[in-house]
């Protein structure tokens, strides 16, 4: 009992609770116990918190993860390490060389020098909580709610994020749950509800389910 109770309390996941955690959403959820019976385990996900990391999901905005990774990978060779000193000193052709939209240049130039200028501590955002962080990192050009939200999830760990912003995890929980097509953000919002206060979890278990298994064409 003592050990549900700790669980319960969590407001990070870690390699010691992922599992028990997902057990919990399971034992609340019968879809969600279906995923773990049919598929496993999610892997749990995480980055980093770097530099690198930020820039990676800024990449990952509205274009594939392969898409993502192939300009995260150029940059590297470009660069060897990705660093704001490091992608200040490129400029725009070589941006464009890396495979990075002018869109994107922009918005990782800009988070460049708000860690430059100490505008944004990356060591002090894990103290910070969930809203901090999100009023702190919006502030910055081609930075919104989702970016934040997967930086909350994969790299501070949080427990209670829910992408409503991610297609991948919204269609994942459409299908789940039998949804319409058009059920509106609102309406996945409220059926996120009942995964409180573990939906970064929930949402792996989604992603897992979207991964694992092919998806079929709405009705």
């Amino acid at each position: 009992m003592k050990k549900n109770i700790n669980i319960l309390q969590a407001k990070t996941f870690n390699l010691q609770n992922f599992q028990e955690l997902c057990d919990h959403l399971a034992n609340n959820d019968s879809d969600l116990k279906l995923i773990i019976e049919n598929h496993g385990y999610p892997p749990m996900w995480t980055r980093e918190n770097t530099f690198e990391t930020l820039v990676h999901i800024i990449l990952e905005q509205q274009v594939s993860l392969a898409s993502a990774l192939a300009t995260l990978n150029k940059l590297k060779e470009k660069l060897t390490t990705i660093t704001p000193e490091n992608i200040l000193k490129l400029n725009d052709e070589e941006m464009r060389e890396c495979y990075v939209s002018r869109q994107k240049n922009i918005y990782i130039k800009g988070l460049a020098n708000a860690i430059v200028n100490g505008e944004i501590d990356l060591e002090n955002l894990p103290k910070l909580s969930n809203d901090e962080v999100r009023k702190t990192l919006v502030n910055l050009k081609g930075i919104g709610n989702w970016t934040v939200d997967v930086y909350l999830m994969f790299t501070l760990q949080r427990t209670d994020i829910f992408p409503i912003g991610d297609l991948a995890a919204v269609n994942a929980l459409k299908r789940l749950k039998n949804l319409h097509l058009k059920t509106t953000k609102d309406e996945i919002l409220i059926v996120s509800e009942k995964w409180k206060p573990f939906r970064s979890v929930a949402s792996m278990l989604l992603w897992h389910y979207y991964l694992s298994s092919p998806m079929k064409k709405n009705k």
